[in-house]
């Protein structure tokens, strides 16, 4: 399974899918909210509306049965110059309701008020049960050609350019919640392949807390806020997230992972991500092989220290769909590799010793290293975010020919749900054929009627056999591409509710997962599992989990033990021999810097010194990274530079590396009455930029300074100073090892 040029081969077909992305002009600065710069005034003379901005993409306009429109993407959205009704009736005033007078009652007969109204009321649909909170963007996914020997599917032909959509969530919070909690995230990518829709609906973490979807209400239930007071949100230090993991010891591995750093991913671009489940491939021949499903972001792995998660949840919880927003915008289009882990498809569906229907298991890298098959870039944000991100419906059982599922129960318990839920969110059967939903193939299901039926069928016969309507649709055959369930012999057994014996071991895999870090990393593990369980009120239930970290690991056991002032349990003396996997550790490595984020502090006052500034800024930008202008006050500065952010509103969290032009004086706010954050005093710099590289140092960040800046560091790790060229090529060079692990030895 050689990859054939993935590399060419994704660079020939995205040239064509980013074209109309790429050849716009990049802003110098993410955010702006609209596609022209407002005026001053209100404009009062009728206009079309203003196209999407530059980033921004729509579903494609096909029909509700997967025909191409030809119309563009436009099509869908607000047509006119015209404020009208939702009959296309053109209003002459929507600020006043018909009343009898100007000061008398408002009357029933008034039509608009009643829509406005009633629309308004209705415009919020039910959240999604868990996975509420999420960010999407558009893409397109171009395989390499080397998954013919195990798949089928065309979407992953050599060259096959597929457009795509991505969903990024949080599990636990609610849509109000702050990104940058501790929690596991879902990765979820639509295929718009042309043999039908497939969905990959995945984690970030390659385990889940439980091996049978029977117990899916119970741990969501237990992570919930409590039901008595709806707290704590988004958050797992509680006494019924404990109280559940701890009595049902199948959930350990996945709790490890949660209490890793893989739990508070630096962005969604620094995230990997994995299909969980063990999934069955066919290939031309009819073949069979069993799958793992990875996807390997290309700026490597990365996570937030919990410090600055934090920190970032009280000054900018939308931090992360942020980010991708922006880096999107930016041009620094985030890029994942699709891969797979291929096993034997053996009677016993286990592989080294693994059983592979146990979702919480995995199979160290390796034993069985992770092959390409193909490239996701995400090069579109979102139109609205209503009609896409939060309309998107994904479906474990959309599947195409080639892939199909195995006996994992979780697996199976989740091809009933996804469909279940739909119904109650999205407001009936007709689902998929919301514009962001809707197949890029044809579409002839002899479904009808139902609530939001957005096809006009054709035909007096929706039902098979038939021949009023000659005969049409007709089955497809094996030759013609139909999805065929691969004949798998069912043994014959009774009926039970009972496990595999193998699914019987619950400590072996987390003890491989704390074994395989760092040291820095296995410090990170205990800290979170000490102050998560400091959390809870209930004594017993700390006693209870320190026995299961008992038969994981003797230190991670008697280090919690000691941050809760608990005695130390006994140690399990049959704790398994196991090889660590170097591949479960985020630190190894050097990756890519586009689209990170670097602060600039300068003296706007000081002329001759931001001369450097601006040599520094062009740099980085040629690196693909985001600078930023952190000065006393915002606007206009010397050499044509612009200050983005300020003492005032610029905190270490939103930085992963900073530059340090000067030692600015305390600015005129500088006063704790008007910033809690100058609250140290100081004569000869400004307190906040002292507590900005403060933090900025402690969070283990690259730090690069000249002329009198340099009087704001000591030296130490991953401290570098000089003329400004060589303070940036060395910081970048720093940024790709994401931080300065020395620093936290």
């Amino acid at each position: 399974m050689e990859s054939k040029n993935p590399a060419e081969i994704v660079k020939n077909a995205l040239e064509k899918a980013v074209e109309k992305v790429t050849d716009l002009v990049t802003p110098d600065v993410p955010g702006a909210p609209a596609s022209a710069p407002p005026s001053l005034e209100e404009p009062t003379e009728p206009r079309e509306p203003l196209p999407p901005k530059a980033d921004q993409g729509a579903p494609e306009t096909v029909t509700p049965t997967g025909a191409e429109t030809g119309a563009p993407k436009t099509a869908n959205s607000q047509q006119g110059a015209y404020l009208t009704t939702a009959q296309g009736v053109r209003l002459y005033d929507t600020d006043h309701s018909l009343k009898a007078g100007a000061r008398g009652p408002t009357l029933l007969q008034d039509h608009h008020l009643r829509e406005k109204i009633m629309h308004f009321d209705h415009e919020r649909i039910p959240e999604r049960v868990v996975h509420a909170r999420g960010a999407g963007a558009h893409g397109v996914f171009v395989g390499y050609g080397s998954a013919a020997s195990v798949c089928k599917a065309g979407f992953l032909k050599e060259g096959a350019s597929t457009p795509v959509f991505v969903r990024f969530s949080t599990v636990v919070g609610s849509r109000g919640s702050a990104d940058t909690v501790r929690d596991t995230r879902g990765f979820a990518t639509k295929f718009y392949t042309d043999e039908g829709t497939f969905d990959l609906v995945g984690n970030n973490i390659p385990v889940f807390f439980i091996q049978d979807g029977i117990k899916f209400p119970d741990i969501i239930h237990a992570a919930k806020p409590h039901p008595d007071r709806e707290i704590p949100q988004a958050q797992s230090a509680h006494d019924t997230f404990w109280d559940f993991v701890s009595l049902h010891t199948e959930a350990t591995h996945h709790v490890m992972w949660h209490m890793s750093d893989r739990a508070v991913p630096r962005s969604f671009r620094t995230m990997e991500g994995f299909g969980v489940h063990t999934f069955r491939l066919v290939n031309e021949a009819g073949e069979t092989s069993l799958v793992k499903f990875h996807w390997k972001p290309q700026q490597g792995v990365h996570s937030l220290l919990w410090e600055e998660a934090q920190l970032i949840n009280g000054i900018d919880p939308d931090f992360h769909r942020r980010d991708l927003y922006d880096a999107i915008e930016s041009g620094a289009f985030p890029q994942w590799e699709l891969g797979i882990q291929v096993f034997p498809d053996t009677p016993e569906q286990t592989f080294e010793g693994i059983d592979l229907l146990d979702p919480t298991k995995i199979v160290p890298e390796e034993l069985a290293p992770v092959q390409p098959v193909g490239m996701l870039t995400l090069n579109r944000n979102p139109t609205n975010f209503f009609a896409e991100t939060e309309q998107v419906a994904f479906h474990v059982g959309h599947l195409v020919p080639g892939i199909d599922v195995t006996d994992d129960p979780l697996l199976h318990a989740r091809l009933f749900s996804y469909l279940d839920t739909q119904l109650t969110r999205l407001g009936g059967p007709n689902f998929d054929q919301i514009p962001i939903n809707r197949p890029h193939a044809p579409v002839n299901d002899m479904l009808r009627d139902g609530f939001h039926q957005h096809g006009v069928h054709g035909g007096v016969a929706p039902y098979r056999p038939n021949s009023l309507d000659g005969g049409c649709p007709f089955h497809a055959g094996a030759v013609d591409r139909a999805f065929v369930e691969v004949p798998q012999r069912v043994a014959e057994s009774v009926k039970v509710r009972e496990a595999p014996a193998s699914f019987a071991d619950h400590f072996s895999q987390p003890r491989l997962f704390f074994q395989s870090l760092s040291p820095v990393e296995q410090e990170h593990v205990i800290r979170a599992f000490t102050f998560e369980l400091g959390k809870c009120y209930e004594q017993a239930i700390k006693e209870r989990e320190l026995r299961v970290l008992a038969r994981v690991d003797a230190r991670l056991c008697a280090e919690v033990a000691t941050g809760l002032g608990l005695p130390v349990p006994e140690v399990s003396p049959d704790l398994p021999e196991v090889t660590p996997s170097p591949a479960l550790s985020q630190l190894n490595g050097t990756w890519p810097v586009a689209g990170r984020t670097i602060g600039i502090v300068v003296d706007g006052d000081d002329p001759d010194g931001l001369d450097g500034v601006r040599t520094a800024r062009l740099a980085l930008q040629a690196a693909g990274t985001v600078p930023l202008i952190i000065a006393a006050c915002g606007g206009d500065l010397p050499h044509g530079l612009v200050a983005q952010r300020t003492f005032l509103t610029a905190r270490s969290v939103e930085f992963d590396a900073l530059l340090l032009a000067a030692a600015p004086p305390p600015a005129p706010d500088a006063r704790p009455v008007r910033d809690a954050k100058a609250g140290a005093a100081s004569s000869t710099v400004d307190p906040r930029v002292a507590l900005l590289v403060e933090e900025t140092y402690r969070h283990a960040k690259a730090i690069g300074a000249w002329g009198t800046g340099t009087t704001l560091v000591d030296g130490g790790p991953g401290v570098v100073t000089g003329d400004p060229t060589e303070v940036v090529r060395d910081v970048l060079a720093l940024l790709g090892r994401h931080r300065v692990w020395d620093r936290l030895g």
